[in-house]
C-alpha cells in the first residue's frame, strides 16, 4: 500500500513539472502558443493560446515553449529564444473563453474585447 501511494506521489509530481501556474492559464514545454512578434522593446509583453491582433496592433506570432518558470514563459520564435511574463497588468475578460490572453499594456484581446485589469 505504501509503494502504490508513493508511486501515484512520483507520477504525480512528474506529470505536473512541465506545468508551472501562469496568470491566466498555464503552458506547458513543447506546447504552441502565441506571441508579440514586435522583439524584446515592445512594452506589451503579449502572451495567448489563440492567434490574433496584438495590444500593440500587430499580428501575435507563433511560438514554442521551451521553458517554464515561476511568473514567466521561454518560447522559441522565428530562431530565437525570448522570455515573456506570464503575469500581466491585463488580461482576457471575457467568460468561458480559453484565449487566456496576458498584456502588460492595455488593449484588446485575441477575443476583440477590451482586457480588465488584472488581478494582483
Amino acid at each position: 500500500m505504501k509503494r502504490i501511494v508513493i508511486a501515484l506521489a512520483v507520477a504525480l509530481c512528474l506529470g505536473i513539472a512541465g506545468v508551472v501556474p501562469a496568470g491566466a492559464g498555464a503552458f506547458r514545454v513543447g506546447e504552441a502558443i502565441y506571441v508579440c512578434g514586435c522583439g524584446a522593446k515592445c512594452p506589451c509583453d503579449e502572451v495567448a493560446l489563440k492567434g490574433g491582433k496584438c495590444t500593440c496592433g500587430k499580428d501575435l506570432v507563433k511560438a514554442k515553449v521551451t521553458g517554464v518558470g515561476k511568473g514567466k514563459v521561454v518560447v522559441m520564435v522565428e530562431g530565437k529564444e525570448r522570455t515573456f511574463k506570464t503575469v500581466g497588468k491585463y488580461a482576457c475578460a471575457c467568460e468561458g473563453c480559453n484565449c487566456k490572453t496576458v498584456s502588460q499594456a492595455a488593449g484588446k484581446c485575441v477575443c476583440g474585447k477590451e482586457m480588465k485589469e488584472a488581478k494582483r
